[in-house]
C-alpha cells in the first residue's frame, strides 16, 4: 500500500481528534487510540480502544496498523496527563498518573513503532511537549509535566541522533494553551493574554505545525513551539 500511515495517540478528543481528521484530510491512513476512543473501522481510519500505559496496548495499536495497512510512517505521540498544582501538593496518584502516560505511554508504543520503521529505512515520530518546560511559570506550578514532558524533549533529541543513520526523523511540537472542545469555552477568557501574541492556540495551529514537520525532511531533534511567544519571553 502506497499510502502513507500515522498513528495518533490521545486520539478520541480534542487535539487528537483534530490530528486524525487532518491527517486523513491530508491523505494518510490514520490508526487512532485512547482508553475511551469509539469503534471506527473505515478505509482509512481504524481506531484500536486501549490503555497507552500498557504494553499490550503498544503491540496491539502497532500489530493494527501493520496488518491493516501495511506500514507505519509517522507516530504522534499526542496522549498525555497535565495536572498543574504546588509541587508539595502533588499526591503518589498524581505521579502515578502522570509518569504513567506520560513517560511509560510514549516508551511503549515508540519502541513498538520504531521498529518496523527500522525494517522499512524510515520513519518520522512527533512528541506533544510543552511550553512550560522552557518557560516555567511562579503563577502555574506543574513541576511533574515538566519533570516528564521535559524527559520528552531530550528523548526526542537523543532518538533522532541514534535514529538518524537509519533514515528516521524524531520531533517535538510544545505548545502553549489551546483551545479544545473538551473544556468550557469560558475557561479561556483571559488566557491568551499569557501569550505574547495575544491568543490562545487553536487545534489548527498543532496540525500546522506537525504537517509542516512532516514535509520538513531535513528536520529532525527538533523543539518546536507552538505557543504564541511564551517560549520567546514576555
Amino acid at each position: 500500500m502506497s499510502v502513507k500511515v500515522a498513528i495518533v495517540t490521545g486520539a478520541s478528543q480534542g487535539i487528537g481528534a483534530g490530528l486524525v481528521a487532518g491527517f486523513r484530510d491530508a491523505g494518510y491512513a490514520v490508526v487512532g487510540t485512547s482508553r475511551s476512543i469509539a469503534p471506527v473501522d473505515e478505509d482509512d481510519y481504524v481506531s484500536v480502544e486501549g490503555d497507552i500505559t500498557a504494553p499490550e496496548t503498544a503491540r496491539t495499536v502497532v500489530d493494527r496498523a501493520l496488518d491493516r495497512f501495511g506500514r507505519i510512517d509517522t507516530l504522534i505521540n499526542n496522549a498525555g496527563v497535565f495536572i498543574g498544582k504546588p509541587f508539595a501538593e502533588y499526591t503518589l496518584d498524581d505521579f502515578a498518573a502522570i509518569t504513567s502516560v506520560n513517560l511509560a505511554g510514549f516508551f511503549h508504543i515508540t519502541q513498538a513503532a520504531i521498529r518496523p520503521m527500522v525494517a522499512r529505512g524510515s520513519g518520522h515520530i512527533v512528541t506533544i511537549t510543552t511550553s512550560i518546560v522552557d518557560r516555567p511559570s511562579s503563577t502555574r506550578p506543574s513541576a511533574l509535566v515538566a519533570l516528564t514532558k521535559g524527559g520528552l524533549a531530550a528523548a526526542t533529541r537523543s532518538l533522532a541522533i541514534e535514529y538518524a543513520s537509519r533514515g528516521i526523523r524524531v520531533n517535538a511540537v510544545a505548545p502553549g494553551i489551546i483551545r479544545t472542545p473538551a473544556h468550557d469555552a469560558a475557561s479561556y477568557e483571559g488566557l491568551g493574554a499569557l501569550h505574547p501574541l495575544g491568543r490562545v492556540g487553536e487545534i489548527e495551529d498543532v496540525l500546522d505545525t506537525i504537517l509542516y514537520l512532516e514535509r520538513a525532511t531535513f528536520v529532525t531533534g527538533e523543539i518546536l513551539h507552538v505557543d504564541g511567544g511564551q517560549a520567546a519571553g514576555n
